[in-house]
């Protein structure tokens, strides 16, 4: 297992200022037409009670009303997605009730798009791991040794549509070898 967001949160912030994680995952912060929030407003800007495993979580508060929602983390380890036999991206994702029903999807280098099976995982009120097969990505052409960016949006990356809004958790973003 690789990890690209810990609980603990060591992969993505490095040497960042303790629990910035819009550092790490810039935002839709000043950026009219995406509508993403990463973080809390005020420290702790990492979620440290509603968590799926270790001390913290990201929230990620998403505003579809100007079409699109997606926080990006550049990469600088792990970048090579085929190390060790790496096959699957695991993401523990969480929602709400309340949530406007989008579509939740990642994207890699930017462009290449896999979206939940579930057009209500963003309603999703408990703990669930989403598993992609990163052949799924290959097969849009991105070079998984060298993956640079992984983006958590909500909407339609390549069509935005007025949406609506909500928050969602992740935690314990993972590269496994096999489906875990």
């Amino acid at each position: 297992m690789t990890s690209i967001l810990t609980a603990r949160g060591q992969a993505t912030f490095g040497a960042l200022r303790p629990n910035r994680i819009f550092e790490a995952w810039p935002d839709g912060y000043e950026i009219p037409t995406n509508g993403a929030l990463v973080g809390n407003e005020l420290p702790p800007y990492a979620e440290q009670r509603v968590v799926h495993s270790g001390i913290q979580s990201m929230p990620y508060f998403y505003d579809n009303s100007v079409g699109n929602s997606e926080a990006t983390h550049t990469l600088t380890y792990p970048r090579d997605w085929t190390e060790n036999g790496v096959t699957t991206l695991s993401i523990w994702f969480r929602g709400g009730p309340d949530n406007a029903a989008e579509t939740l999807y990642v994207a890699l280098n930017g462009s290449a798009i896999v979206s939940h099976d579930n057009p209500n995982a963003a309603q999703i009120n408990k703990w669930t791991e989403w598993t992609i097969d990163l052949q799924a990505f290959a097969d849009q052409g991105v070079n998984l040794a060298n993956v640079n960016t992984i983006a958590l949006g909500l909407g339609d990356k390549n069509n935005p549509q007025a949406g609506g809004s909500g928050k969602m958790y992740f935690d314990d973003i993972r590269l496994y070898p096999l489906a875990p």
